[in-house]
């Protein structure tokens, strides 16, 4: 599925191209799935700001196993996952029925399927990266509850997933009405709305009320996360559906202590990816990653990215490549 400009935009087609517009790397995968992302849906906007170049293959995730390899880390038949890095938006990703990359961006697959590592994708290993942050910090179940905020997108309902399975009291915040069942399966102790409420000041400093939260949403939302989370704790943030500005004060981090982590997967070194790829096989697997899984084969890519970029979809969504062209 090659994303080229036009005159009317940028168009996603199916097309037959040579091999070498598959570009430079050491491990030749055999793409079974990708997943449909926020950022694949930029990479097919005009002006969406993340494709340097066009032609391009989309395709942020990359699961299936080895076809060739010149590293002596991955031999043919090895299950792999491969994201971030240049991945889909400056070197074709996977959309497409094989994909080349360099050796040091591959992960090997142990404990997880590729369609599973494809269900969690960045998007799960975003989620992953922001509730690692948190532990890291020192934040415990005890200390009281969890925020995460844009809870029915990919990173809100892997994060919600994960936390409640670790134990931690869960507050999903969500716009969508119709999504309390599965955030409460989920794990989620209560659904609140979108924040702040429609007509609720943000304060420099709110009552104190989250022992940290994970934010997918930025802008006036994590203002308000941040001027109402508890002594101590910390907030990590990866997205900004609500807008880049963040109109805050220093008030909550001098006068509350807090953090504020800032979580990028695209360029996570690849020895930490690789750990926490291996914990998403383990501690860290969110327990109902079938129920967040949609499945679509990939020459329905187009529609599925334009949901997303409406905000009309919710969980995961597999893309099936092997066998659909």
């Amino acid at each position: 599925m090659v994303a080229r400009k036009t005159d009317s935009g940028i168009a996603l087609r199916h097309e037959r191209v040579d091999e070498d517009l598959l570009g430079a790397g050491e491990v030749t995968i055999k793409v079974h799935f990708t997943s449909a992302n926020y950022k694949d849906g930029l990479a097919i906007t005009p002006g969406g700001g993340v494709v340097r170049d066009y032609p391009i293959i989309p395709g942020i995730d990359i699961t299936g196993e080895v076809f060739a390899s010149e590293s002596a880390d991955f031999a043919p038949g090895d299950l792999v996952v491969a994201h971030g890095y240049d991945i889909g938006v400056a070197h074709n990703g996977g959309f497409a029925e094989y994909a080349r990359v360099p050796a040091d961006w591959v992960v090997k697959l142990d404990g997880l399927t590729p369609r599973e590592a494809a269900a969690l994708g960045t998007a799960g290993f975003t989620a992953a990266m922001s509730v690692q942050a948190l532990l890291d910090h020192g934040v415990t179940a005890s200390d009281g509850p969890v925020l995460v905020t844009g809870a029915t997108g990919g990173v809100g309902t892997v994060a919600v997933d994960i936390l409640a399975g670790l134990g931690f009291e869960v507050i999903a915040s969500t716009g969508k009405l119709g999504a309390t069942e599965l955030l409460t399966t989920l794990g989620a102790n209560s659904i609140i709305g979108r924040l702040p409420a429609e007509g609720e000041k943000v304060r420099p400093l709110g009552k104190a009320q989250w022992a940290a939260a994970v934010d997918s949403v930025g802008g006036a939302s994590l203002a308000y996360i941040l001027s109402t989370i508890k002594y101590g704790g910390a907030a990590a943030i990866s997205g900004l559906t609500g807008g880049p500005e963040l109109p805050t004060t220093v008030m909550p981090f001098i006068l509350r202590g807090i953090a504020l982590f800032g979580i990028d997967s695209a360029h996570f070194p690849i020895a930490a990816r690789r750990e926490l790829w291996a914990r998403l096989a383990k501690d860290l697997k969110p327990r109902h990653l079938s129920l967040l899984e949609n499945y679509a084969p990939i020459t329905e890519a187009e529609a599925v990215l334009h949901s997303i970029l409406e905000g009309t979809h919710s969980g995961r969504t597999v893309l099936g490549v092997a066998g659909e062209f």
